[in-house]
């Protein structure tokens, strides 16, 4: 748990601070004295009797008891500047701006390891180093500006990037989007994001907490306790948002298997995100706008009025949530009727409801009255209201923000008239303290992430029975790399996977004797090589023995070929599953379109095991090819119920065996009585 005396500190000392306010040091006092903390405040500097009207001590030696410090010195002064803090002062929240830590060179990151011992040692919690600090509505620890005016119900915002919260707090406080506390965790050496994320999850209280989390991380240092302490946020009534940056070099990561190639680090991301029901961003703008949606009420379904006295940017927004699985549906009928004798002539209530620009504000009232009241098929409205500079907008802001009151439907704000009524913008934000979507589209984007990004899985899945004592037997005997056919029979039968009969066959004759025991027609494969087409190691439909013979003949002479596999011909629609283990993510498992196609379209969904059936069935949906698994044009569709039975068999076989590194599963032939596997890869890595 994260020391109160850090949170929520009667006593507070700048060491380092400056009469310099455009030095950290400097700025930090400032910052600190200008967020009104009632504590006791002390200053810590050799060269200066009086800071910023604070007497100022000398050395931290001269200090009485302090809960909590605020550090900007040099790093080789920090480890004697902590130890006495520590073990003398009793003091026990500790933020530390200063760099030259781990994130500099090895010395350094000694003295971070050290400092961070002493730290646990008495129990204390520290932030940084190497950040630009710490705040919340007791005080202000950073020395970076903007500082927003904080708000209990405000968001929740924890960054491993300083300078990149400096950003995105500017947009947010632009935008009318209030802060409750702000987390720049720097190094990480103590305090990470999962580790703030584990303290909200601990202390989070409906109807008190702040309910929008929003994160700003570059790397994921301990996946499953995100997953776990995200997912039970949002559980108990939470919203998160993230970004996850740094999501490009992964994919050029070379692999051996078809699962490897399309299995990337940034894939895992993507895939906890999901499972844990964050809404993953992309950039700064989309983060706000995202935490911004969250701000206002949730939207019951996907059916948005678009209220506008302009028609572009109602044309774009409808384009934009339209190809985002929203909808902006046609208004008619009686009451759309009624609704039209009130607005001047030419305004249209079809949806967008246009009501020209000459639009007023009683009319605005009565345009949004009738969403909330008359027209069922509309869950949400999106307002957009600027100004050709002709008139003031103080009279439709003020209505906007009453009915914002009153409705129990969402009503986003789009205000983009930032020039033309930026006095009547910034009352609408400041003193009526509402957020404003300053473009539509970036707003439709938004709201669609939001509508798109699904529950967190539940806590306790079901899943399937597998003989986990088999699959055991099997990997504890099993050499690293490829395993052999009878390795991958066995896995895949104590697994309760589906498989081909099949037969590895060294000779000709033993080729024949399997032919004649399975019958016609038959498929012979190159035991072997990773990649049996590229070789011409995979022959279809045989239907003689002379074929067998001379099909033998050509393939064992293959480079690499230590065997044949003889199986029958089975029928039906390629599918793929594989997984794939990623560090520190465990096992991903990933779904498709089989054969070369997966290649060509990279069809894939992804997600970490373990995964159960509603989790598969959502997997298999979202694929592109989806259609083709339900069957056109007469094919015969894939039992999606077995698809997702075996999605679920694989993700409890790698958790049964976490030393398996790669599996595909490539093909599989789907039909509407069964999935069979015909095809399997499975490389061990102890």
């Amino acid at each position: 748990m994260i020391s109160e005396k850090l949170l929520n500190p009667q006593s507070i000392v700048v060491v380092g601070a400056s009469n310099d306010v455009q030095k950290p040091g400097g700025k930090l006092l400032k910052n600190l004295l200008d967020s009104q903390f009632k504590g006791q405040i002390y200053v810590v500097n050799p060269k200066e009797a009086e800071i910023q009207g604070i007497k100022c001590h000398a050395k931290v030696e001269d200090l009485p008891q302090v809960d909590c410090a605020l550090m900007g010195i040099a790093s080789k002064y920090c480890l004697h500047t902590v130890d006495v803090l520590a073990n003398e002062k009793g003091c026990r929240g500790f933020v530390i701006i200063s760099a030259g830590f781990s994130e500099e060179n090895h010395e350094g990151a000694e003295i971070e390891h050290k400092i961070v011992e002493i730290i646990d040692n008495v129990g204390g919690s520290l932030i940084g180093p190497n950040c630009t600090g710490f705040l919340n509505v007791n005080y202000t620890g950073a020395f970076d500006a903007p500082i927003p005016q904080l708000n209990p119900r405000g968001v929740d915002f924890v960054t491993g990037s300083g300078a990149t919260a400096v950003f995105i707090k500017e947009i947010g406080i632009t935008n009318g989007l209030q802060f409750n506390s702000v987390w720049a965790v720097g190094n990480s050496a103590q305090i990470g994001i999962e580790e703030v994320l584990e303290y909200w999850d601990e202390t989070y209280v409906d109807g008190q907490s702040a309910f929008v989390k929003m994160i700003y991380m570059e790397s994921v240092r301990n996946p499953q306790k995100l997953l776990k302490h995200a997912s039970s946020l949002i559980r108990k009534g939470c919203k998160i948002a993230a970004i996850k940056s740094g999501s490009s070099s992964a994919g050029s990561r070379a692999a051996s298997s078809h699962t490897g190639a399309l299995a990337t680090s940034d894939v895992a991301v993507d895939a906890l995100f999901r499972k844990a029901g964050i809404v993953r961003c992309s950039n700064r703008l989309e983060l706000v706008n995202v935490c911004s949606v969250f701000m206002h009420p949730e939207m019951k379904g996907k059916n948005v009025a678009i209220i506008t006295h302009a028609g572009g940017p109602a044309v774009m927004l409808t384009d934009t949530l339209s190809n985002n699985g929203l909808e902006v549906p046609h208004i008619s009928g009686p009451k759309a009727e009624e609704l039209l004798t009130k607005l001047f002539p030419g305004s249209s209530v079809a949806n967008p409801i246009d009501f020209l620009a000459t639009g007023t504000a009683e009319q605005l009232g009565h345009i949004i009255d009738a969403c909330e009241n008359d027209f069922d098929n509309i869950d949400a409205m999106a307002v957009i209201f600027g100004s050709p500079g002709l008139f003031p907008n103080w009279e439709p802001y003020r209505v906007l923000d009453e009915k914002m009151k009153t409705c129990k439907k969402p009503i986003y704000p789009i205000l983009p008239s930032i020039i033309n009524v930026k006095d009547e913008i910034a009352d609408f934000i400041n003193n009526r303290g509402r957020i404003n979507f300053s473009e539509e589209c970036v707003f439709g984007n938004a709201l669609a992430k939001v509508f798109n990004t699904p529950a967190p899985e539940p806590e306790n899945l079901e899943m399937p029975e597998i003989d986990v004592q088999a699959i055991r037997r099997i990997v504890d005997n099993a050499e690293n790399g490829y395993l052999g056919l009878e390795e991958i029979n066995g896995l895949l039968d104590a697994a309760g996977v589906a498989r081909k009969r099949n037969a590895e066959v060294r000779t000709k004759e033993e080729a024949v004797a399997v032919a004649k025991e399975m019958g016609f027609p038959l498929v012979m494969k190159v035991c072997g090589p990773v990649h049996k087409s590229d070789v011409g190691g995979v022959v279809l439909n045989i239907k003689d023995i002379e074929t067998v013979e001379r099909e033998f003949e050509r393939l064992i002479v293959i480079p690499e070929t230590y065997a044949v596999e003889v199986c029958p011909m089975y029928k039906g629609t390629e599918i793929f599953i594989g997984a794939s283990r990623e560090a520190k993510f465990g096992h991903q498992v990933l779904c498709g379109l089989g054969g070369i196609f997966i290649e060509v379209l990279k069809d894939v969904q992804a997600s970490l095991a373990p995964i159960g059936l509603a989790e598969a069935h959502s997997m298999i949906e979202r694929l592109r090819g989806y259609k083709i698994i339900k069957g056109v044009r007469g094919q015969e569709p894939v039992n999606e119920d077995l698809f997702a039975e075996a999605i679920t068999r694989i993700s409890a076989l790698v958790k049964a065996a976490p030393e398996i590194a790669e599996m595909d599963l490539n093909p599989l032939l789907g039909s509407a009585n069964a999935v069979v596997a015909v095809d399997a890869r499975i490389r061990i890595e102890k």
